[in-house]
């Protein structure tokens, strides 16, 4: 390609980046504008994290032999450019002589590869921070030119500041979203519980000042529920914005747990600072949790397990209460299981529960991380 052309197909891909789609697929796109447009027929994304874990977000023409099983090849196991990338020795667009994965497949079948031999690597960066790799690769190619790897900087500069983009949008959205919670908080404290906390002291005085049992049993009927109506009120207020999580989500369970009027049997295990979206996701949980303790179970006291390994979370959350029917195979009986399932797999953990008449309820949370 000429140097006109390289610049077009880097407005175009910029263009392609500026939009707002989903970023697999505007990843997916963009690698499908550089296959088509430069000598380039094969592409792939890793995202790595801090733990040096990698991730395949997207690719586009990969041969078969890495596709295979669910592109297995490619998600596990290291390899080279994801080493180097960890150890920081990849800072520039660099020719990857040898690549282990592509290397296993010719192992099996020289066929395999559709004449892929190796590929060039660039980190995908904006600023100081690195967010994965950008591998290309082109049959019998066994080294790319210096112009070959500038467009392949360019072009993984433009999808690092777009992921920077990104990421920066929806932490905003996140704090508008927790802005938006806390402000609802205030409302509902200083408008409809007050107004439940006068209805409980006006029908209280209301009983007081009746000798009829009649009229005396309908206001205690009326504070009753006004009581259980405030409660409710209060456990919702707390889940909009959970006083206490500043602390740490032990503390802010602890609490929630007196609030609702349960025992907690906490035990906390090798636990250190959570990442937020980590600590979020099993306080919600951890929330519905215990609300379901608290109206279905039948019991005073919950079993609360808490365990940091070095990849892994795991919350464990026991009750010896009524229990009910659960057959795993089955969609989840209720929203509010469902919505704990979702929840869990959306920072890519798995939950399970354990249920039978009359013997209680386990439910389990792992998230790897």
């Amino acid at each position: 390609m000429n140097e006109g052309s390289n610049i077009e197909l880097l407005k175009e891909i910029a263009e392609l980046l500026n939009t707002e789609t989903e970023m697999e697929s505007m990843m997916s796109e963009a690698l499908n504008k550089l296959i088509n447009g430069t000598v380039f027929t094969s592409g792939w994304i890793f995202f790595i994290d801090d733990q040096g874990k990698h991730e395949m977000v997207s690719y586009q023409n990969l041969p078969a032999s890495l596709t295979e099983r669910g592109c297995e090849r490619m998600k596990e196991g290291g390899c080279w450019c994801v080493n180097r990338f960890i150890k920081g020795k990849l800072t520039k667009a660099t020719n990857i002589i040898e690549c282990l994965r592509i290397e296993k497949a010719i192992e099996e079948d020289p066929n395999a590869t559709n004449d892929i031999l190796y590929h060039a690597t660039v980190p995908l960066q904006s600023g100081q921070e690195s967010f994965g790799l950008l591998n290309m690769a082109a049959p019998h190619k066994t080294h790319y030119s210096h112009e070959e790897l500038a467009l392949l900087e360019s072009v993984a500069f433009q999808i690092g500041s777009a992921i920077k983009r990104i990421t920066l949008t929806k932490k905003e959205q996140e704090l508008a979203l927790i802005g938006e919670r806390n402000r609802l908080a205030r409302d509902l404290h200083d408008s409809v519980n007050q107004l439940l906390f006068s209805l409980t002291l006006t029908a209280r005085g209301g009983s007081a000042m009746t000798d009829d049992q009649d009229v005396k049993d309908t206001f205690q009927t009326i504070q009753g529920m006004a009581q259980e109506a405030l409660s409710e009120m209060r456990a919702l207020i707390w889940q909009l914005k959970p006083h206490g999580l500043e602390n740490g989500l032990v503390q802010a369970v602890r609490g929630y747990a007196d609030m609702l009027g349960l025992k907690l049997d906490a035990e906390i295990q090798g636990l250190a600072c959570l990442d937020s979206k980590y600590e979020e996701a099993l306080w919600r949980v951890s929330q519905e949790a215990l609300n379901n303790c608290k109206k279905h179970a039948g019991v005073q006291s919950v079993r609360y397990r808490l365990t940091r390994r070095p990849e892994l979370v795991e919350l464990i959350i026991e009750d010896c209460g009524y229990g009910f029917h659960y057959d795993p195979t089955n969609s989840l009986p209720s929203v509010g299981l469902q919505g704990m399932k979702e929840r869990i797999k959306a920072v890519g953990g798995s939950l399970t529960i354990d249920s039978e008449l009359g013997k209680g309820t386990v439910l389990s949370v792992k998230i790897p991380c």
